[in-house]
């Protein structure tokens, strides 16, 4: 893997790789995440996914990429750390399959290219039919996040524990201030990031570096780069509080749902790693063999860490009765975690586990991406390889030490209106 700039806030990391019958291309713009702008960039992406001026709609976008022997090109939009990365992916049949003379990189990245640089416009401006069906489905999309209980709690969990933290703030934004962006202000927002933002340029497959840096610079040359750039945001630890707070809500369901979010300052992170998996990342962690199948206190209970940013959060679906045995037992398996109480095959069960997950990435193009893009965003220079000796070395004394650091930050319970009755 290499990484080199190619103008002025444009880097490019090329992956050479022969074990996959696709190539990936992804363009990311980097910028940090803010409640303000959220919602614009994710709003923004869509519009400029509609069309561009040679080919002016889906119909001929489609057409465009069947003549590629269907390539794949489409929008996308995340969290990292605490910048909020947006733009495109796209893959397409790998040089070394193609009958002789054919290319398919160079049309490809171009497409790309014209996605950001030009986009359909009327009188000068983005069409404003493409804003306004897009701004529909964009808040329909995000009020529709609710209709999944689970997923809506642990972000719940997260907004609540990171009030006021760029973290906090959701990957596509609300929906409330998605139905007031006006095609002047999209219009407005989109010539001013431009020519500022941070762009994330991204290569796995098995053509020569020097060819993929010459295509993608053809392909943004008219890139405008001026003004002060935009760098993405370092992402900031917190520490929890002295008491964690309790944030319920009622809602019509039938299965509550409980989430607890820790705060960590340890800079162990291998050793966080191995310890939430014992926590509660895996089929065989404390949470899912003590708190759901030997006392049947949830329905469901695992645990993520949030390795940037230093968060753990657990979540869990429970019955309300439950809630303070829940609660409880959660807070008991990671002080047995503190005490260095476990079994073994438990440290070595999770090592294995993450072993497996690491490895697994190598043999997908998008994880490598999605990885990837990670560590540009957040300014990390971990690799899978780095990441998985780090692994191997953790002993089980640092895994308590890492426990020690684990504190209470917020506790998030989503009940059942009839619970009271």
């Amino acid at each position: 893997m290499t990484r080199q700039n190619l103008m002025d806030n444009v880097y490019l990391t090329y992956v050479p790789s022969e074990k996959f019958k696709t190539s990936f291309l992804s363009a990311q713009m980097v910028v940090p995440l803010a409640p303000e702008t959220a919602g614009l960039n994710a709003l923004l992406v869509n519009v400029l996914g509609r069309g561009t001026l040679r080919c002016p709609d889906m119909a001929a976008i489609a057409r465009e990429l069947d003549l590629l022997y269907g390539a794949r090109l489409e929008p996308s939009v995340r969290k990292k750390g605490e910048n909020q990365t947006f733009g495109f992916v796209a893959s397409c049949v790998d040089d070394r399959l193609l009958p002789a003379g054919e290319r398919l990189l160079e049309p490809l990245a171009d497409l790309m290219g014209e996605m950001f640089l030009s986009p359909a416009t009327r009188n000068g401006r983005l069409r404003g039919d493409y804003v306004d069906s897009e701004r529909e489905n964009l808040a329909d999309l995000i009020r529709s996040e609710i209709n999944d209980k689970r997923s809506y709690a642990a972000r719940r969990l997260i907004a609540e524990m990171c009030a006021g933290e760029p973290y906090g703030v959701s990957r596509l934004g609300e929906a409330r201030g998605v139905e007031r962006i006006s095609l002047h202000k999209l219009n407005s927002h989109y010539q001013a990031l431009l020519p500022r933002a941070r762009l994330e340029l991204f290569y796995c497959g098995s053509a020569p570096e020097k060819r993929v840096a010459g295509l993608f610079t053809r392909a943004f040359a008219a890139l405008p780069r001026q003004g002060k750039q935009i760098e993405p945001a370092p992402t900031v630890r917190r520490e929890a509080p002295a008491e964690p707070r309790v944030i319920t809500e009622e809602m019509d369901v039938a299965q509550g749902k409980l989430g607890v979010g820790f705060r960590t300052m340890s800079d162990d992170g291998a050793a966080t790693m191995i310890m939430n998996s014992m926590f509660g990342g895996t089929s065989t962690s404390k949470l899912f063999l003590n708190v759901r199948e030997k006392l049947s206190l949830c329905y469901y209970a695992g645990s993520s860490y949030h390795r940037k940013k230093g968060l753990i959060t657990v979540s869990s679906g429970i019955e309300t009765k439950n809630y303070q045995r829940a609660l409880d037992e959660i807070m008991t398996q990671l002080e047995a975690l503190r005490r260095g109480e476990w079994e073994d095959w438990e440290l070595e069960g999770a090592r294995s586990s993450l072993r497996n997950a690491l490895r697994s990435m190598e043999d997908s193009a998008s994880a490598l991406e999605d990885f990837t893009m990670g560590q540009m965003a957040t300014g990390s220079d971990e690799t899978i390889p780095g990441l998985l000796s780090a692994v191997e070395a953790v002993t089980p004394e640092r895994v308590r030490q890492a426990a020690e650091q684990v504190r209470p930050d917020t506790i998030y319970f989503l009940k059942g209106k009839e619970a009271e009755e």
